[in-house]
């Protein structure tokens, strides 16, 4: 047996209210990077289905910029480490690793010869720091600020010149190299958010807190014009701003939920692009690459902007921005549905990668739990709530139903059957009618039912599974008991009926034999080298695959125990919390790293 990644949907970038993110443009004019998490993500701008994902950074990143070579990525963590790699093999192989600051990395950018990179951020001693990107050498001083550094551009033509903007409201100007301060400019009345030069390098921009957006000249820094009527380009804070490549135009994002283009020479508004009314319609970070225009949202979502067009995006790219915590898929495998820790259900068409979110009245935190029913999703959450989302019109229903205790997991069948386990319950509903209950001594971390209706399993942490008959009126009656090694993360009956599957806490994925009285299979297997998180049988019962807080996928054989493939570092750093056969051929599995993976499953 042999695999291959058949795609990656990507996670959203992290977002936070209140502080922008910095998106990274190829100068080759084919991808764009963002962070999330312990991530960079390399995202084609023509087809955001397509993505790389860079995983080697060991604490939470921050910023990531490509050299004007296009050769290489530099990229900054929240402990002020700056990771240099290559871009042109698929292994990113490092160049180099330094620390320049002690704090968080928030912005840094290339000098135009690829040979020098400035950095800035919350450092404990400096708050700035420009250096030779393969030796490490200083190459002059970033200073003059008091308080942290919140963006840095380099002029990207000669004579070369530093800008940074700080949360001290300054602009700082520095001439080299080696770089020396030489002046700033106190025009903005609070946070500077960002800094940019224009690509001719006659220009930069500087937006800030204030909902001001500034222009001065490139080579002296004296100031030019206050974009907007009266000074005030927008009304709420602005948190990115990003040049059009001819140099001319200026776009900027906005706390205020809009984004705007203006034509600096004459400082007037060109286009205007209102996102939306809440909260979450914030902008808090732009790029302007080629012919794309994008902006992010609050929520994560990457809006492509349409200048002819401003009331509507030529597309928004949705998806996950925190840790996936639950998935299931349609019956026939062609969509996959994901929910988060921050109640978020996104849609996935699994073929081309397209998404949509989920609307209507979410779980107030995190899904424990999903399942079809029908041409329903049933989802539970900790707010202890069973709800129903339509297929067809990817909105939750008005059907919400109290579980009484927090669910842990849930399953359904056909006819509407639905099963949960809770922490001290097994629930049995028929779609959103609660038909019986009954009190467990131990937590009911997963559940499965047999194809034929009539038995369910429940697997417990207290290291066994329980088996109980279902009869007509839906009562339930243990039959008996099975003893494992470890807590009960994952069962599942093999679609055929003739095995149940289990795993969990002892790391083994054991197979019990419904024909010979649930006799433990000697061909149970041990492979995986943490606690695994979920199983599931291929349709036609011949396959299981596994996932586990190791990172890694284990495809495994019952017809011949012997022969497994280990998929190792499925999602590098990652627990992978969920897994799914979409067909024969073809597994989904979804991870801590907020990231769906698709993998297609080859068996000699």
């Amino acid at each position: 047996m042999s695999y291959t990644c058949k795609s990656t949907l990507a996670s959203l970038p992290a977002t936070t209210r209140g502080y922008p993110i910095v998106l990274g443009g190829d100068p080759k004019g084919k991808n764009f990077l963002y962070c999330n998490g312990n991530y960079i993500y390399i995202r084609d701008i023509e087809d955001p289905s397509k993505c790389d994902v860079y995983a080697e950074h060991q604490y939470q990143t921050s910023v990531a910029k490509y050299a004007p070579s296009g050769f290489y990525i530099a990229s900054g963590d929240q402990t002020g480490k700056i990771r240099i790699w290559d871009t042109t093999n698929a292994e990113h192989i490092l160049k180099a690793e330094y620390q320049p600051i002690g704090g968080v990395i928030k912005d840094l950018a290339w000098s135009p010869d690829s040979k020098r990179i400035v950095v800035g951020g919350e450092g404990r001693e400096k708050f700035g720091h420009v250096f030779l990107f393969d030796s490490g050498s200083s190459v002059g001083e970033v200073s003059s600020h008091s308080k942290p550094i919140n963006s840095v551009d380099y002029k990207p033509s000669r004579p070369f010149r530093i800008i940074t903007g700080s949360e001290d409201f300054h602009v700082a100007f520095f001439e080299g190299p080696p770089f020396k301060f030489k002046l700033s400019h106190k025009d903005h009345s609070r946070f500077l958010q960002a800094v940019r030069y224009s690509p001719d390098g006659e220009f930069f921009a500087t937006g800030g807190a204030d909902g001001k957006v500034i222009v001065y000249n490139g080579k002296d820094a004296t100031k030019v014009c206050e974009l907007g009527e009266g000074g005030q380009a927008h009304k709420g804070g602005i948190y990115a701003v990003s040049w059009s490549p001819d140099s001319t135009q200026l776009l900027s994002a906005s706390g205020d939920k809009s984004a705007k283009i203006w034509d600096v020479k004459e400082n007037v508004c060109k286009t205007e692009f209102q996102m939306g009314s809440e909260v979450m319609d914030q902008q808090i970070g732009c790029l302007w690459q080629g012919e794309h225009i994008i902006t992010v949202s609050l929520s994560g979502a990457i809006n492509y902007l349409d200048k002819n067009n401003p009331d509507t995006p030529l597309q928004i790219v949705k998806g996950h921005n925190k840790l996936i915590s639950a998935m299931t898929t349609s019956e026939d495998g062609s969509t996959i549905y994901t929910a988060s820790t921050d109640g978020r259900v996104v849609v996935w068409d699994a073929a081309s990668g397209k998404n949509d979110t989920i609307t209507g009245r979410l779980h107030a935190n995190q899904v424990n739990g999903m399942t079809l029913v029908g041409d329903k999703v049933a989802s539970i959450g900790m707010d202890d709530k069973l709800k129903f989302f339509s297929t067809a019109d990817k909105a939750y229903t008005d059907s919400e139903l109290s579980t009484g205790s927090q669910p842990k997991s849930i399953c359904s069948s056909h006819g509407g059957l639905i099963v949960v386990g809770c922490v001290d319950q097994v629930q049995v509903y028929r779609t959103d009618v609660k038909s019986s209950s009954i009190s467990v001594p131990y937590v009911a971390q997963s559940v499965a039912i047999h194809p034929n209706h009539q038995e369910i399993a429940v697997g417990a942490n207290d290291t066994r599974i329980y088996i109980y008959s279902l009869d007509s009126s839906d009562v339930l009656t243990e039959k008996t008991q099975l003893k494992v090694g470890g807590a009960v993360n994952t069962l599942a009956y093999s679609p055929d009926g003739k095995f149940l599957c289990s795993s969990g806490q002892d790391k083994e994925v054991s197979l019990f034999d419904l024909g010979n009285n649930y006799e433990k299979s000697k061909h149970h297997w041990q492979h995986h080298t943490a606690s695994v998180n979920e199983i599931s049988w291929s349709p036609d019962s011949q396959h299981i695959v596994s996932c586990s807080l190791d990172t890694g996928l284990i495809v495994w054989s019952v017809e011949k125990p012997g022969s497994y493939i280990k998929m190792l570092r499925s999602h590098p750093r990652a627990n992978i919390r969920n897994v799914r056969w979409l067909s024969n051929t073809s597994v989904v599995s979804a991870a801590d790293d907020c990231c769906v993976k698709i993998w297609d499953i080859t068996h000699h």
